[in-house]
């Protein structure tokens, strides 16, 4: 029999947090953002439960083709642009949006000859200072843009790099306005976390949104609770079984390095998952995991293939675990629910990344 790990993508929940999307943003057309392959959901996956967007952002090409390839046939936006002048012709080919952020992609652009005006997006640096036009410099950048024929619409753009802050956005938003004055074309500025926490501050709404990890059912902060505050449903669940049981005594250790010793004698078990899997390596005792339907903890050292958790509350609660009891190590299992944010904040980390780190060895399906 197969190794009993597995993941499954909710589509009813992927449907249901893009409308959580069109609540909070009602007059605002919608990116589904589904860059690092859906954030590890799985392109083609999502697909079906993601098309009511008015367009998908991602960064790669290919999986551009992929979405083509899939009957899309709306707006996609390259959410980095092009990474050199001969991806100008795969955006004429398949119709692709394109973010400018540099003076080089304005440069290719004035050397392409193509068989359509490129739709650009053309980005601010409002303060993240990775990628765009500093507001002093960004009417020199459009004045440039709009003298190119091969250059039609030109969006205002820029990204937030504090919008899950209460007070995170009002000098980016600043800037931005200040940079864009005067200049025509639709605006897009939010992400999630501007999408939940300031989607009624002036402005930010925009034309475009383009949420990301709140599609998934994760919080943009990091905090688990905010993401059932916000009425998200998680996309992605992680599932195994146990495949050993062990009984230890007092002042015995528990996985690589002994890092966790026990104080009594205690039931251990182990699961099916580990750091090959995507599950992760920092993660330490207390990370939460869900046994036989009851909340326990993860002890010691995550090793590549597996992991070892307390079984004592789960035999407290009146469970009797043994090989093949189903553990939970994110997401939801019939009335089981684990937050994936709450594994992540434990693992000193984020929702998006044990998304994305899943494994490509570990079957997934679709419900």
């Amino acid at each position: 029999m197969p190794r009993p790990i597995s993941a499954v993508v909710h589509t009813a929940a992927l449907t249901h947090n893009l409308a959580r999307v069109r609540q909070r943003v009602p007059a605002s057309k919608v990116w589904a953002v589904v860059k690092a392959n859906a954030y590890g959901h799985g392109i083609a996956r999502v697909y079906g439960a993601l098309r009511g967007a008015d367009g998908f952002a991602l960064l790669d090409l290919a999986e551009a083709e992929t979405l083509r390839a899939l009957g899309w046939g709306g707006p996609i936006l390259l959410l980095e642009g092009c990474f050199g002048p001969e991806d100008l012709a795969l955006c004429d080919r398949l119709n692709l949006w394109h973010v400018v952020h540099c003076n080089e992609q304005i440069d290719w652009l004035a050397q392409h000859r193509g068989n359509r005006a490129q739709r650009v997006f053309l980005k601010m640096n409002t303060g993240m200072n990775r990628v765009g036009f500093a507001p002093a410099h960004y009417a020199a950048a459009w004045a440039r843009l709009d003298a190119l024929p091969q250059v039609g619409e030109i969006t205002q753009m820029t990204h937030f790099a504090r919008a899950d802050e209460a007070d995170g956005i009002a000098e980016a938003m600043r800037r931005f306005e200040s940079g864009v004055a005067g200049l025509p074309g639709e605006r897009c500025v939010a992400n999630s976390a501007a999408v939940l926490l300031h989607a009624d501050a002036p402005g930010v709404a925009g034309d475009w949104v383009r949420p990301g990890i709140m599609l998934y059912g994760s919080s943009p902060t990091g905090i688990a609770p905010d993401a059932a505050h916000w009425d998200l449903q998680p996309a992605m669940s992680l599932r195994s079984e146990l495949i050993d049981v062990q009984h230890i005594a007092a002042g015995e250790h528990v996985g690589y390095g002994g890092t966790f010793t026990a104080e009594r004698a205690m039931h251990v078990g182990v699961v099916a998952c580990g750091y090959a899997d995507g599950y992760p390596r920092h993660a330490s005792t207390g990370t939460p995991v869900v046994v036989g339907g009851v909340p326990t903890r993860l002890l010691g050292r995550v090793s590549m293939d597996m992991l070892a958790v307390d079984l004592d509350p789960v035999l407290a609660a009146g469970v009797r675990p043994g090989v093949g009891t189903p553990v939970l190590l994110w997401g939801r299992d019939g009335d089981a629910e684990l937050s994936i944010d709450a594994v992540a904040h434990a693992a000193g980390t984020l929702g998006y990344e044990l998304m994305c780190a899943l494994a490509k060895r570990v079957p997934t399906r679709v419900d």
